[in-house]
């Protein structure tokens, strides 16, 4: 090509790049919603940063660039902060408590502005044992079940509003429950067939994939044929299967085999949650399974996963106890706990090395390693923030019996932060290209029901703890590259095509932040504590943050899958 036709084409892009800005500048019909200007655009794509002006019009990006002349309704400006696509977390949890407080302020003062949730046990389907077995999780939270589906969940979300957007999978643990309740037993090839139409019909509804939850009675009886078949179907409305392996510690590695069968043989992409190697006997180990999961990347296996980057998970305390004892659902493993022969029999399997389950009583170094989270009982809640060591030694008891008698008085719905990792393989996996961030805890807020409970810091911290703690002070991560881990990398993952980047036409989904000041605030001592640093927040173009405040707007939407027939 010669200089002359170089020289062409450069003056025709300088000439359509004009045009461009000339159409706002010369607009008389319309103007601009929103201007934010003298930013740092970090587009989301691990791109440098850039100058420039971005124009909102509808909810959307109408263009970027300079937009000095363009008319507009509002100009914002930055005074070099970042610009950033919104932060989509990859497993939030928010289901129940976006019904409790629609504005969620614990996620968007992270810069959160997209959820996905629905782990293994999703808000829908639902029937009348179901909403029977759970009760006390729906009366803790004063939330009636009106829904039955999930477009019935949507349509409630859609008229109350929201303060971020959501998606959700559907739960395989879920639509076994609809079939086969909670207990420990195979279906028919009918049961399975009613399973495979519950999934084929939440997909309909706008579900995202399908999901499991295989540490979580009674998801550990579904044998791997099982979760295939559910998974095939997903797959046939482009969804993806999210997984919370059925092993994380000893057996991790047959666990992420497990995994890559079910992607393999229902020709599904595959999204492994909470990335990590538990339990101190296998710190050290996340070397190998990078390499496993690299491995099968470089075969042509779509898999890739996300973290919340802290040492300590936070689940049931019920997760404890060995599979066997959930048969038939809590009703059942609590007369089990009262039983002294089943509770002998419970104590021995858990003091017992095996990777035959996921034994967490087996990944900790001693009960100090627990801290009691979130109770249901009211008569428990000054135990709330206190480690079972401290809480065996006020009741007179041995840590075991005390954890027996806790799920007891709770109705097993107690939930506990478990110190089990180790620092150095929390780093690796966050470093992985192919490793995005979740935060692993429902929306949450320091006021009312919700700042009752003591819930682990990853859920008002997790984004800007990253931020400060592993790009500003540590370095482990470029700033672009932890954006991009935020944005455009989960975004991909989950088919938001137009979302997670900044660029003319996709939706408006914006957070502004100075890298030098943003923090995280919330610790396991006092977890109920926002973020601080995010100056704005726009979901959808409208702020949800302004200028460091909440706003109380609602503007979040409902994300639904590639299979929505609506």
């Amino acid at each position: 090509m010669g200089n002359s036709t170089l020289k062409s084409n450069f003056l025709i892009g300088i000439f359509l790049l004009t045009l461009a800005h000339l159409s706002w500048a010369q607009a008389t019909n319309s103007s601009l919603d929103m201007v934010i200007t003298n930013g740092h655009i970090i587009d989301g794509t691990g791109s440098p940063w850039y100058s420039g002006d971005i124009g909102i019009q509808a909810g959307k990006i109408a263009a970027i660039g300079n937009l000095s002349h363009a008319r507009r309704t509002r100009t914002i400006d930055v005074h070099g902060m970042v610009v950033a696509p919104g932060f989509i977390d990859m497993l939030g949890q928010s289901e129940l408590t976006i019904l409790v407080d629609p504005r969620l302020p614990s996620k968007i003062y992270q810069g959160i502005t997209t959820e996905i949730t629905g782990e293994g046990g999703s808000i829908a389907p639902l029937n009348d044992a179901i909403i029977q077995a759970d009760r006390s999780r729906y009366d803790h939270y004063h939330v009636t079940p009106d829904w039955r589906s999930f477009q019935q969940y949507f349509a409630r979300l859609e008229k109350q509003g929201m303060g971020i957007n959501l998606a959700s999978y559907v739960g395989a643990t879920q639509v076994r429950r609809m079939v086969l309740g909670d207990d420990d037993k195979q279906p028919t090839p009918t049961q399975l067939d009613q399973m495979r139409e519950l999934v084929r019909q939440a997909m309909r509804e706008g579900t995202a994939g399908v999901s499991t939850s295989l540490e979580y009675a009674p998801a550990p009886y579904a044998r791997t044929e099982e979760l295939i078949a559910l998974a095939s179907e997903a797959s046939k409305f482009g969804g993806v299967y999210a997984t919370h392996m059925r092993n994380e510690s000893g057996a991790i590695l047959p666990a992420i085999d497990e995994a890559l069968r079910i992607g393999r043989e229902g020709h599904i992409p595959v999204e492994i949650w909470h990335l990590k190697a538990a339990g101190k006997a296998n710190w050290g180990r996340m070397p190998e399974v990078v390499a496993k999961i690299n491995a099968a990347r470089a075969e042509g296996m779509d898999v890739t996963a996300d973290t919340y980057a802290y040492t300590a998970w936070f689940n049931s305390f019920s997760a404890f106890i060995p599979a066997w004892a959930h048969d038939g659902g809590d009703v059942k493993l609590i007369e089990r706990l009262k039983d002294p022969a089943m509770r002998a029999r419970i104590r021995t399997d858990m003091t017992t090395p095996s990777n035959d389950w996921d034994n967490e009583w087996q990944e900790i170094g001693d009960p100090q390693d627990i801290l009691i989270g979130v109770v249901h009982n009211p008569k428990l809640l000054p135990l709330q923030g206190k480690r079972l060591a401290e809480v065996a030694k006020l009741q007179n008891k041995d840590p075991m019996d005390t954890l027996f008698d806790l799920l007891i008085e709770d109705n097993a719905s107690t939930e506990v932060a478990v110190f089990g990792m180790s620092e150095p393989d929390v780093v690796l996996a966050l470093q992985q290209p192919w490793v995005a961030f979740d935060n692993d805890s429902s929306g949450a807020s320091p006021d009312g029901i919700l700042g009752q409970e003591h819930p682990h810091p990853r859920a008002y911290g997790t984004f800007p703890r990253i931020l400060r703690k592993y790009v500003r002070e540590e370095k482990r991560l470029t700033l672009e590259d932890a954006i991009r881990k935020f944005s455009a990398l989960p975004a991909q993952r989950m088919r938001l095509i137009d979302r997670g980047v900044l660029k003319a036409g996709m939706w408006a989904d914006v957070v502004v932040f100075d890298p030098s000041t943003v923090r995280d605030l919330a610790t396991f001592e006092n977890p109920n504590q926002l973020s601080q640093g995010m100056e704005y927040v726009l979901v959808n173009g409208v702020a949800v943050i302004d200028q460091g405040k909440q706003t109380g707007a609602l503007p979040g939407r409902v994300l639904r899958g590639a299979g929505y027939a609506q």
